[in-house]
């Protein structure tokens, strides 16, 4: 066990709050075995890049026992790392490693649902009368044998699968290898909540928490309604999925969930210092539905929502509605921002693809997302400026973009290797070919390329990270947003008796910005160079400016 090693961090309960957060998605960091997937060994000779990013802390995607359909999110043992990946010693390594160098640890929860294959599933649907029988959600068929209503899964499909053992369907919000669990039950909940206290046991320090407004159903199994056609979007599920014509009322975002998170909170509370993000995929209600989940000090520290991972571009206009949005519905919450992630295009690709300065696109947003109140997910790869992989059909591993291609291609785009060293084979990720092809384009912007540069991306976050711990309104103070000018967008970061000034000129032209009223003295030491006379500045392209009322 590894609980030493946190004597290392302090031990701050509120270090979460503003908190940088990079995700590790480990099938695509580091290879240390050389069968071109990685691993936990792998993930642990490559924390010095993410200590020296000045990260906070790591979250890494699933790597208990799976048999990967959904490649780690369909879990079939909670408390043991999949042979791929290690062992649970690689597992208390990295640990003692990552503290050692200063890094909080969280890990991927997926409680919504296990693997078909997990021991509870596989009892559980041997029977209608076995122990484990009410453990996940199972339903009667309607009298001409169809599925119990019209639930949807998001992978595509009825969210109802027939098993002949019982002769009664099984939900799956997802694949049809991945069954709801039925929190509904209390034994379910407490079983639940013992994975939470072994982890935390191991030293882990907060977790990710995997589609947490799915984790309860409707009783009574009701219909969804129909969701006029005017209040679709794309935000989390592509378009092109019919999962989108629908209210999802009664097969996630269910007020059961409120007590849940309280007995959840309630096990993290036994452990110092410990943090949870939740990810509420909703396309209609997700900023209320994180309000909800992060009020009152008693259930989630933070949850994100897909607003700034969905395929609407960003301006001035969007940045302020989405934070003013989550301000208005989650007053006393804390929201958890991501550009990109594990499940969608990379946002150099998703914004940025027009742009002809990708490099300056990418600074300037790095630097947006790591101003604006709330705390930080980076997603590895990001860093580099790395763009959507456009990867062949046979190319392809995941069952989401098989099922929908080519109008969706799935999300293996942004799961591709991980590029450290331009001059090896597979940049340096693996020996052999690696599960999923590395772009040339990536290789090209490899770690070793990037490194000692500074005119490149990565010592761009390097230096805004470091720029951005000297100023604590930065992580923890409250935002307020000015009139926009033209495409830039002004904002006041407020703190104890520290007033910061940004400003993000968010278009491909040069801008002339007014400052507001104040003494505001510039800041240096963040890499954005603008021209000062007197009250107005002179901002480049994809520039950004920073000052503090003196």
């Amino acid at each position: 066990m590894s609980m030493a090693s946190q004597s290392i961090l302090t031990a701050d309960k509120d270090w979460w709050r503003g908190a940088v957060i990079y995700q590790i998605y480990p099938r695509s960091f580091q290879d240390s075995n050389g069968d071109g997937i990685g691993d936990l060994k792998g993930i642990t000779a490559r924390l010095p890049h993410v200590a020296s990013l000045g990260a906070d802390a790591i979250w890494i995607s699933p790597f208990f026992t799976s048999p990967m359909r959904d490649f780690g999110y369909d879990v079939s043992d909670y408390e043991n790392v999949d042979l791929i990946f290690g062992t649970l010693v690689d597992f208390d390594t990295l640990i003692s490693e990552a503290h050692r160098l200063g890094i909080r640890v969280m890990i991927d929860l997926v409680i919504s649902h296990s693997s078909d294959q997990h021991p509870w599933f596989v009892e559980s649907r041997s029977s209608r009368t076995n122990a484990k029988a009410d453990w996940y959600v199972w339903a009667d068929s309607k009298p001409d044998g169809t599925p119990p209503n019209n639930w949807l899964s998001i992978f595509g499909g009825s969210a109802w699968a027939w098993d002949p053992t019982r002769m009664q369907y099984y939900m799956h919000n997802f694949l049809t290898s991945q069954p709801d669990m039925n929190l509904h039950n209390p034994e379910v909940q407490d079983r639940l909540l013992d994975v939470v206290r072994f982890w935390l046991k191991r030293g882990v320090d907060g977790f990710r928490l995997d589609t947490i407004n799915f984790y309860f159903h409707d009783k009574e199994l009701r219909d969804n309604p129909a969701l006029a056609p005017e209040r679709r979007n794309a935000s989390t599920a592509p378009a092109v999925n019919p999962y989108n014509f629908q209210e999802h009322i009664y097969d996630k975002n269910r007020p059961e969930n409120l007590e849940f998170l309280k007995r959840f909170r309630a096990v993290l509370e036994e452990f110092p210092a410990i943090a949870a993000v939740g990810e509420v995929g909703d396309s209609q209600r997700g900023l209320e539905i994180v309000g909800e989940y992060t009020s009152g000090n008693d259930k989630m520290h933070m949850c994100y929502a897909f607003e700034f991972l969905a395929p609407d571009p960003l301006s001035p206009e969007r940045v302020e509605e989405v934070m003013e949005d989550f301000a208005a519905a989650a007053p006393d919450g804390w929201a958890c921002w991501a550009f990109s992630n594990h499940d969608v295009v990379r946002h150099i690709s998703r914004w940025g693809s027009l742009v002809a300065d990708r490099d300056a696109f990418a600074k300037q947003y790095a630097s947006l997302l790591m101003t604006m109140r709330g705390s930080v997910c980076i997603y590895q790869g990001e860093e580099l400026g790395l763009t959507e992989a456009d990867l062949a059909y046979e190319d392809l591993q995941d069952p989401y973009g098989i099922q929908f291609w080519p109008e969706f291609k799935g999300r293996d785009g942004c799961r591709t290797p991980m590029v450290w060293d331009s001059q090896v084979a597979q940049g340096g990720f693996s020996t052999v070919k690696p599960w999923l092809p590395v772009p040339v384009e990536h290789i090209l912007r490899a770690v070793s390329v990037q490194q000692g540069d500074e005119s490149s991306v990565l010592e761009h976050y390097r230096r805004f990270l470091a720029f951005r711990k000297l100023y604590p309104a930065f992580a923890k103070g409250e935002i307020e947003f000015m009139e926009p000018q033209d495409d830039a967008l002004l904002f006041v970061r407020e703190y104890g008796n520290e007033k910061l000034l940004c400003v993000f000129n968010m278009s491909p032209a040069e801008s002339n910005v007014v400052l507001p009223a104040g003494d505001w003295q510039a800041l240096t030491g963040h890499g954005f160079v603008s021209n000062n006379y007197g009250d107005k500045i002179d901002m480049p392209a994809w520039g950004a400016y920073f000052a503090r009322l003196a």
